[in-house]
């Protein structure tokens, strides 16, 4: 193979390799989004009794305890999320280093019988120094609502919930999913829950448009930042 070849094969896996590569992490929220309730089923007819209340007179009807708010427990309830997510971070670090090293050879004066040498001397020295810093913080802060559905009970009890809200603005769109479990105990007044509760929480926030469009980097650049090696 000759070596134009060789350029052209390694500036096309260059080129494949910035083309698939996402530079931005994929957050995996919990699919599907939103499930609707299963069916109701109708209870097999029984024959009249004279009793007030009859099979097919609760079959439609769901549980819901007597003294206790309307929330959500079963597949396809809503719940509304609070998102209240406040991250702050820090790190600091230093670390210094310091070697000093010396040698000193002496060689006297040789006498050989009538005759003399005169002697040496050998010295030398090292010193190998080192020092560095560094310093690190992330401040991040994430309000607003969303309603969210249940897409699943697991036999614990507590909820799997998923939820989208898509926003278009002029040319552009934003949305934001957010999925995670819910433990019902968490559930609060007015069929609400905050995000610091969620488990194994998945919340995401993008856009759409010309100003994401602006805010990302060109494939070709991509293929230079990955190929190029300083």
């Amino acid at each position: 193979m000759t070596s134009i070849a060789r350029l052209a094969a390694a500036a096309a896996l260059a080129l494949a390799a910035g083309c698939t590569s996402n530079p931005m992490r994929v957050v995996e929220v919990h699919q599907p989004v939103t499930v609707r309730p299963s069916p109701p089923t109708v209870a097999a007819a029984a024959p009249a009794n004279g009793a007030i209340f009859q099979p097919q007179a609760i079959s439609h009807v769901r549980y819901v305890p007597l003294f206790e708010d309307p929330r959500a427990r079963n597949v396809g309830d809503t719940l509304t999320v609070q998102i209240n997510e406040k991250l702050n971070a820090q790190k600091s670090a230093q670390s210094a280093a310091d070697r000093k090293g010396g040698m000193s050879f002496v060689v006297p004066e040789i006498q050989l019988g009538t005759r003399s040498y005169p002697g040496g001397k050998i010295q030398a020295d090292s010193k190998n120094a080192f020092e560095g810093s560094g310093d690190s913080a992330a401040n991040n802060l994430f309000t607003g609502t969303i309603a969210v559905t249940v897409i699943d009970v697991l036999p614990n009890g507590n909820l799997l919930v998923a939820g989208e809200k898509q926003i278009g603005i002029n040319q552009g769109s934003e949305f934001v999913r957010l999925s995670g479990v819910v433990n019902p105990r968490f559930i609060l007044a007015g069929n609400i829950v905050s995000s610091t509760t969620i488990a194994d929480a998945r919340l995401e926030y993008r856009g759409t448009g010309y100003i994401d469009e602006a805010q990302t980097m060109g494939w070709l650049s991509r293929v230079f930042m990955s190929v190029m090696p300083f």
